[in-house]
């Protein structure tokens, strides 16, 4: 795997010695009768706390396997994922997920929505209600509380699955292309928010998408997948920590595109 360093104020030493989340000599073979297919080829990668990193790649590479392996969604056939150190088997509370699709219950309002897995865990309903109106200002769908999904265009449906997760306190955020469903307007509104978000609350996200200028604006550090499901190079992202729209069309975000594409070839 090749790394390649910008000019960055990222600290790049803390992974090596702290990591809050580490996928570990990661393989995936899936098998169908006789025939096997190599999913995702011995990949290792680690994010420190408070890390915003992205993976990118062709269709078919691995990515969303990667990540659902880090879930613990799906099953490694050779590997470990960490976090904080610590092995874990399988899904759990130290890792939220949003996924494209949004997920939300349709019979349930916004509110009950971001409060389902605090209710899952015994939360009293007073506390519940507290963290809930927090999230929901955090999100800025405070007048939406009781509104039905059905109710919501795609960005606020995706925003609201945010909340859902954040709400939970995972120690690791994990995206499977969260932005993809939308239209280009929106998708670009919500990674302004998003971004925004996490300088708010700095949680420690892995991200997947297709999109090289999603990645690039969201995150400080990007991870490129190729074909045959290997992680071929990690680039280091040392645009300001604040980061808004017009800096797409910078010389310095249109030259780690140029670099993250020619990668990508």
């Amino acid at each position: 795997m090749q790394t390649t360093s910008f000019p960055t104020t990222f600290d790049s030493a803390e992974t090596a010695h702290e990591a809050k989340l580490e996928i570990r000599h990661i393989t995936k073979i899936f098998k169908r009768g006789r025939q096997t297919n190599l999913a995702v080829d011995d990949v290792s990668l680690k994010l420190a706390p408070n890390e915003f990193s992205c993976i990118v790649g062709p269709s078919g590479c691995g990515k969303s396997t990667l990540l659902n392996i880090a879930a613990g969604l799906v099953k490694a056939t050779s590997g470990e994922v960490l976090v904080d150190g610590d092995v874990v088997p399988g899904p759990g509370a130290d890792r939220g997920m949003v996924f494209q699709n949004y997920t939300l219950f349709p019979w349930l309002s916004v509110a009950k929505n971001i409060a389902f897995g605090l209710s899952l865990k015994g939360m009293p309903k007073a506390e519940q209600k507290q963290k809930v109106a927090h999230y929901l200002d955090i999100v800025g769908l405070s007048d939406y509380a009781n509104a039905y999904p059905k109710e919501l265009s795609g960005g606020m449906k995706q925003r609201v699955a945010i909340a859902r997760a954040l709400a939970n306190d995972p120690e690791v955020l994990l995206m499977d292309e969260p932005f993809g469903a939308l239209d280009s307007q929106t998708k670009e509104q919500l990674q302004e928010f998003f971004h925004d978000l996490w300088e708010k609350t700095h949680i420690t996200v892995f991200m997947i998408t297709h999109d090289v200028e999603e990645a690039i604006f969201l995150s400080q550090r990007v991870h490129i997948m190729d074909k045959q499901g290997k992680l071929r190079d990690t680039t280091e992202i040392a645009l300001p920590e604040r980061r808004e729209l017009d800096m797409k069309l910078t010389p310095e975000f249109l030259e780690y595109k140029r670099h993250i594409v020619h990668a990508l070839r």
